[in-house]
């Protein structure tokens, strides 16, 4: 009896150690010599998007800052920071499966998404919004009956025009587009009518466009929604060191400086500034700087 139990404790505590290995926390891979991983998009400026073939915007900079907190709590003085491309669609399935540590984007902290993938304090605070020709005489959802409204796949804000359509039968036709350059290009064609997302990649889209007066953002805000960086669910110890990161930056006033190089100053490739300051919903959340949002 005493030999099965030595048998039966001496393999539940091989089943634990296994077990532990196979949730190694990036902390512990990283400080095993491994990189860190961030994801960054194609297209979402000013906040990740490529330019001369270099990842950049204003939350690429912040993951950049959060890992070098990495680095430091780790002691890996030569830590490699990696770079993946990820779409809308396929965006939170990297995180969840751990080939990315940080998605660094536009990413909405919903309900939904919380399921998969932790998030930390948000760097941003904005609403869905319609971009059109400053021709157009469409100035709210409800102008688009019988014409055709366009949305990025994998979206937040395409699931809020789907929803509108579906639910109010407002009776307009919609579009699904691979990525936000190509919705914007739609509208600019004539293939659509309005382009529904966030307004502040709206507002960075037309900017970088070659005629920005040719476009207008429009409406009331269809949603309202905090933009954090995505990481792993189950690493607290890894999400520790993020979120204390983040909330440094946000009490010491540091994220001011970062913003202000990519929403008040000229960036790439237009060289043309949004001019768009916090807003008063961001300034009052980074008061009490948290990963809890109540959208």
């Amino acid at each position: 009896m005493k030999k099965q139990h030595l048998g039966m404790a001496l393999g539940f505590a091989l089943w634990c150690c296994s077990s532990g290995a196979g949730a190694q926390g990036v902390l512990d891979r990283v400080a095993a010599g491994g990189q860190l991983v961030l994801a960054h998009r194609e297209s979402s400026v000013p906040f990740s998007y490529v330019h001369q073939g270099k990842p950049m915007g204003y939350a690429v900079d912040l993951c950049l800052r959060l890992a070098e907190a990495v680095r430091k709590k780790t002691g890996m003085k030569d830590m490699a920071v990696a770079f993946l491309q990820v779409t809308p669609e396929n965006r939170m399935a990297m995180v969840e499966q751990g080939k990315v540590d940080l998605e660094c984007g536009s990413t909405t902290n919903n309900a939904e998404r919380r399921e998969k993938v932790a998030f930390t304090i948000p760097h941003f605070i904005t609403g869905t919004r319609l971009l059109m020709k400053a021709s157009s005489k469409v100035t709210r959802m409800e102008d688009l009956a019988g014409k055709k409204l366009v949305s990025t796949r994998g979206t937040t804000a395409y699931k809020v025009a789907e929803k509108a359509a579906r639910e109010r039968l407002m009776g307009f036709t919609l579009l699904e587009a691979p990525d936000h350059a190509r919705a914007v290009e739609m509208v600019e064609k004539g293939e659509a009518d309005a382009f529904a997302m966030d307004d502040v990649l709206l507002y960075s889209l037309a900017a970088s466009r070659p005629d920005p007066k040719a476009l207008k953002v429009e409406g009331r805000f269809l949603t309202t929604e905090a933009l954090a960086i995505a990481l792993p669910k189950q690493d607290a110890a890894f999400k520790k060191v993020v979120d204390e990161e983040m909330r440094r930056l946000i009490t010491s006033r540091e994220i001011l400086a970062i913003y202000d190089k990519w929403f008040m100053q000229p960036i790439p490739p237009q060289g043309r500034a949004l001019n768009l300051p916090v807003s008063y919903l961001l300034r009052d959340f980074w008061k009490y700087p948290t990963d809890q949002v109540p959208f």
